[in-house]
């Protein structure tokens, strides 16, 4: 088995590769890319059994197909010590010893047998359900959810993007039980009504290799495994298994009390004002009052506290309200708009968070978040 590849390139694969590995993998195998020549094609794979990552290379110069497994940690540290330039990897089969020429040197590097990678999870062609959508509204779906979704051990489906498909649009959905966030795309459909549950991690490393112009993305996937098939890639992951809650129902349908204010201006008074809040807590206060909006946090234990009004457009009924300034900072930041609408009822429960304006008409966005209670 030989070819030839540019170290540039070759790293770059391999680091989109390398985030799949895990650090406490359960078979030594699983700390290899498991290289693969067919013809001119060299596939490079990476897993750690609930999510499996492949990307291919076209060659100039190859010969001898076969397959190795290369120590992923010991060829990504030594790649990137290369200036670009053609190396020649000669692999011999029968001792699984791998050879690196460059330009002015020669490397030696011990490999396993290919056969020992454990293989591509399929998608069952029976109950299978596919569809296409351009890569940037993956994109945009994924970073739009992906900080609501929570870490809890007790309750796996809440730790991913729950995706569901209909006849008329794609949704996205994610929340800590804290939070909640939900991005509709009316432009998107597919035949049958269905859903997922895509966990964090691969949704991570799509986002990450998901390319930028308007190239599209399938997705295949069934009870147990999803297949995200781009250009020069496929990741195959394992699903939440589970039913995701009913978060149509914690959505508040009547909110009287509409707040619109500059984003960036009310993002960055809450950064401020947070700092004098309490630790424990993060409880910041938001006074509605006329057209202004007052911003205050206090810590009684060190005597702290900060204030600051801010004008705002409101229509509703004179109220405070608490919120952990953490969340609304994350919420805020996410939120790509120039002016936001805040959605209130009443002080115990959630507010909405809204763009007021989207660039794109197809785009619905929504963002929850819960209150705090207010002493006093």
């Amino acid at each position: 088995m030989k070819f030839v590849v540019s170290s540039f390139d070759l790293l770059n694969h391999l680091l989109a590769l390398n985030r799949v590995i895990s650090s406490k993998n359960t078979l030594p195998i699983l700390d290899n890319f498991l290289f693969n020549l067919d013809g001119n094609v060299l596939e490079i794979t990476a897993s750690d059994l609930e999510t499996t990552m492949v990307t291919s290379m076209t060659l100039e110069n190859a010969s001898e197909a076969g397959n190795i497994a290369i120590p992923a940690r010991l060829i990504t540290d030594s790649l990137k010590e290369f200036p670009d330039q053609p190396l020649t990897f000669t692999i011999n089969m029968e001792t699984h010893n791998i050879s690196i020429s460059s330009e002015n040197g020669q490397f030696s590097i011990g490999g396993q047998p290919g056969e020992d990678f454990p293989r591509l999870p399929q998608i069952k062609p029976d109950r299978k359900t596919s569809f296409t959508l351009p890569a940037s509204s993956l994109t945009s779906g994924i970073h739009s959810t992906i900080f609501a979704t929570a870490d809890d051990e007790l309750r796996p489906v809440m730790n991913g993007i729950y995706i569901e498909l209909t006849p008329s649009d794609i949704t996205f959905v994610a929340s800590d039980a804290h939070k909640l966030v939900r991005y509709k795309r009316n432009d998107i459909s597919c035949d049958a009504s269905s859903a997922f549950i895509l966990p964090k991690k691969p949704a991570g490393l799509l986002r990450n290799i998901l390319p930028k112009g308007d190239q599209n993305v399938t997705i295949e996937f069934d009870d147990k495994n999803a297949s995200f098939i781009l250009p020069s890639y496929q990741l195959v992951c394992r699903l939440v298994e589970g039913n995701y809650p009913s978060y149509n129902s914690v959505i508040p349908v009547n909110n009287p009390n509409k707040l619109i204010i500059d984003r960036v201006n009310l993002l960055n008074t809450i950064r401020r004002v947070s700092v004098f809040s309490n630790q424990a807590s993060n409880l910041v206060r938001l006074k509605l009052d006329g057209n202004k909006l007052t911003v205050s946090a206090q810590d009684i234990d060190f005597s702290t506290s900060a204030v600051e009004d801010l004008l705002c457009q409101y229509n509703g009924e004179k109220m405070e309200i608490g919120f952990k300034s953490v969340f609304l900072i994350e919420i805020l930041s996410n939120i790509q708009s120039s002016e936001v609408s805040i959605e209130l009822s009443d002080a115990s429960r959630a507010g909405l968070f809204i763009p007021f304006q989207m660039e794109n008409e197809d785009e619905d966005v929504l963002m929850l978040l819960m209150p705090m209670m207010l002493n006093g």
